[in-house]
């Protein structure tokens, strides 16, 4: 099975060694452990999420890869302070295969913009449709126009789009 590839999709945003950058809705760290590479060790990845089970397998597999610019926040997107981040503090901030999951988007368009620096990136990466079961239901998926309207609405500029993979979308912001 071919899914997207989180370094291919990151490299799209044109980040630099030294950055601080956050991954919003980590999961499994697939998009964590690319950044890290991408941004070195004088950079620093913020991998947050909301279960704690994902970030523990999180934290052993950066530990078994050696990586020591990973930094695992057990933290909610959708609350005010909730991923426990400075105000504009980071370059860039991932966003995949979370925002169909979000009940609250607003609060977690906010949350972003908090913690991002002015000029600071943003990547959406999302399921491009249901593709029979293997994404989320039909009923949850975000189709790309309405993902380009939520963030433009809140102040951030689109820079491009480009599929994400075969079975998503990606959209790069600025804000």
């Amino acid at each position: 099975m071919h899914f997207s590839d989180p370094l291919s999709n990151a490299l799209q945003m044109g980040l630099k060694e030294g950055m601080v950058v956050g991954d919003f809705g980590a999961g499994s760290g697939h998009y964590a452990i690319s950044l890290a590479h991408i941004v070195g060790d004088s950079g620093k990845v913020y991998a947050v999420d909301i279960q704690e089970d994902l970030l523990r397998r999180l934290v052993g597999e950066v530990a078994q890869r050696g990586l020591h610019n990973i930094e695992a926040i057990w933290g909610d997107v959708e609350r005010p302070g909730g991923t426990k981040l400075k105000d504009k503090s980071l370059d860039a901030v991932v966003l995949s295969n979370t925002l169909f999951q979000l009940s609250k988007t607003d609060a977690a368009v906010g949350e972003i913009k908090r913690v991002l620096k002015p000029g600071g990136k943003l990547l959406i990466v999302d399921w491009s449709g249901a593709h029979g079961g293997m994404g989320p239901a039909k009923e949850q998926v975000v189709p790309e126009e309405k993902a380009e309207a939520i963030f433009t609405s809140a102040g951030f500029t689109k820079v491009k789009s480009f599929p994400g993979g075969p079975h998503h979308y990606s959209l790069l912001f600025t804000l």
